[in-house]
């Protein structure tokens, strides 16, 4: 699909008279930076050590739910147990010591020229992750220093994570725009799906194993294959009228 096609879609089923872009609500893991690899690691080394089938790439479908709710929902389908939020918390700062174990992973190739052209449009930059590890959030404003708003929302502040639309609706309050002036930027379905049910612009990025048909059934306006392509595609998309 082009972009164009991808535009004039969403303004037919958006209602809208043109593409105004004034806010990027913008995933974490994935997007801002190269650690779905460790997570996954992270994932299956908790499950098998409590006796639960799992594999690599089902995490990264599962990308955008809170910690607990990917807990919650392993050991219940894995070994038919119900956990209370405690009990989840409890594993899920296990996993987090796993993920920590496998050490720092780099920023997404050229998310930097992403933000940087975000930035220069004047267009607001709010991170809205599933994620509530400690060591990923800390890094954001480290690494991404004058590139990203102070606004934010993460797994701690929703009571349904993706792909229930709740962190893209609190990114849109946050932003104090209409959401179809959002553009969410997103590399897994969950949040593609969210995103799209929040009315937002839905722009995916194939940086893990989900292919691009995937994305598109989840809901996505329009995908790119790496972060580069998207950078060079924002000016039109910005500036569109």
């Amino acid at each position: 699909m082009t972009l164009t096609e991808a535009i004039n879609n969403f303004l037919r089923y958006s209602g809208c008279k043109e593409l105004k872009i004034t806010t990027a609500l913008i995933d974490c893991d994935g997007v801002l930076f190269d650690t779905m690899k460790n997570h996954t690691r992270a994932w299956v080394r908790l499950m098998q050590k409590n006796g639960i089938k799992c594999t690599r790439d089902e995490f990264y479908l599962y990308e955008g739910m809170t910690g607990v709710e990917i807990v919650k929902k392993k050991f219940k389908d894995g070994v038919g147990k119900n956990l209370t939020d405690d009990e989840a918390r409890a594993l899920y700062s296990v996993k987090g010591r796993y993920f920590l174990e496998l050490g720092e992973t780099g920023k997404i190739p050229h998310i930097d020229d992403v933000l940087k052209t975000l930035k220069d449009a004047g267009v607001e930059r709010i991170v809205v992750t599933g994620s509530q590890q400690p060591s990923v959030l800390n890094r954001i404003d480290k690494e991404f220093e004058g590139l990203l708003s102070e606004k934010r929302v993460t797994g701690d502040d929703v009571k349904r994570g993706k792909p229930n639309p709740e962190p893209y609706l609190k990114g849109v309050e946050l932003a104090g725009v209409p959401a179809a002036q959002c553009m969410v930027i997103e590399n897994a379905p969950l949040g593609v799906q969210a995103a799209h049910a929040a009315g937002c612009f839905t722009v995916a990025v194939t940086t893990g194993p989900i292919s691009e048909k995937e994305m598109y059934k989840a809901g996505a306006d329009i995908v790119f294959h790496d972060m580069n392509e998207l950078a060079m595609a924002l000016p039109e998309m910005i500036h569109h009228n």
